[in-house]
């Protein structure tokens, strides 16, 4: 499985996260998992690592990304795009392992597949405030 792999499957668990309540978030991360049968154990491992990491951050995570979201109401924004840019936000924040511009780049691709076309220019806008605000 491929880093872009694990990221988009990070991604559809993350996607889940504003339709259940916090109780719920364990059992979808396991649902999900379940569903990666065959892959490895250590991806599986990588993903369940990086939701638990995401998830325990999601307040700094979110004030972040709505600070950086300039005339944008967080409420406003597309659950899709919500999803993705707390991922790279994490990375970028967080995990010091994965480059910024790895992190962002990433982030627009995912956006490609999973968004509205003009999506991809405001969560890549988005980003690159948040790593500047991050590295100032």
């Amino acid at each position: 499985m491929l880093k872009s792999q694990v990221r988009e499957e990070i991604f559809k668990i993350m996607f889940r996260y504003p339709f259940v309540n916090e109780g719920e978030m364990a059992e979808q991360v396991s649902f999900s998992l379940e569903d990666l049968e065959g892959k490895s154990e250590e991806n599986i491992q990588r993903i369940k690592n990086k939701v638990e990491a995401i998830l325990s951050n999601v307040d700094a995570i979110d004030q972040k990304i709505e600070a950086c979201c300039e005339g944008w109401s967080f409420n406003r924004i597309g659950k899709a795009e919500i999803a993705i840019m707390r991922i790279a936000t994490y990375e970028i924040m967080f995990d010091d392992a994965i480059p910024n511009s790895v992190a962002i780049n990433e982030a627009v691709e995912l956006t490609k597949l999973y968004c509205d076309e003009d999506a991809k220019g405001f969560v890549n806008a988005v980003l690159g405030k948040i790593e500047k605000s991050v590295n100032a």
